[in-house]
């Protein structure tokens, strides 16, 4: 598995990790959207300081840039403020087992379509196949825990 592989496995891990913190913090506190803020103010801290020693030149792109690739903050803030809202009356698993679903079918439709410049991966009939299987492993994971 190369190190592109690894980092999206452990980008995956932290997915539910972020969703039960986050949860847990607004449960405790009272507020979803004020841990969502709390979320935030941390990742920019994070993100500031990798900008600050990978270099900041890349921001002079920025103004040329389509404005609709700045909509992956809605999407993020989106996330975000829903898992912290509905996780803890619903469950991490529930949650994080529907953003799953949803990130396979867009991926699919992404990649099959090359929609925002991605690489063009038709979905296939056997592409298709190990997206349900995919699916129905999800899901099985889920149908599990509830025994």
């Amino acid at each position: 598995m190369g190190y592109q592989a690894m980092v999206m496995l452990l980008a995956g891990v932290g997915i539910p990790i972020l969703a039960a913190l986050n949860a847990r913090l607004g449960a405790n506190i009272g507020s979803p959207a004020a841990a969502a803020l709390v979320l935030f103010v941390v990742a920019f801290c994070a993100t500031g300081v990798a900008v600050l020693a990978t270099g900041t030149g890349a921001f002079a792109a920025l103004a040329a840039q389509p404005r609709h690739l700045f909509l992956g903050g809605l999407f993020v803030a989106f996330y975000v403020l829903s898992v912290t809202y509905v996780a803890p009356s619903f469950g991490v698993g529930n949650a994080v087992f529907f953003v799953l679903l949803g990130q396979l079918v867009s991926a699919a439709l992404i990649d099959h379509f090359g929609l925002f410049g991605a690489r063009v991966a038709e979905v296939s009939p056997l592409r298709l196949a190990g997206i349900v299987v995919m699916a129905a492993g999800v899901a099985l994971t889920q149908l599990a825990g509830r025994g």
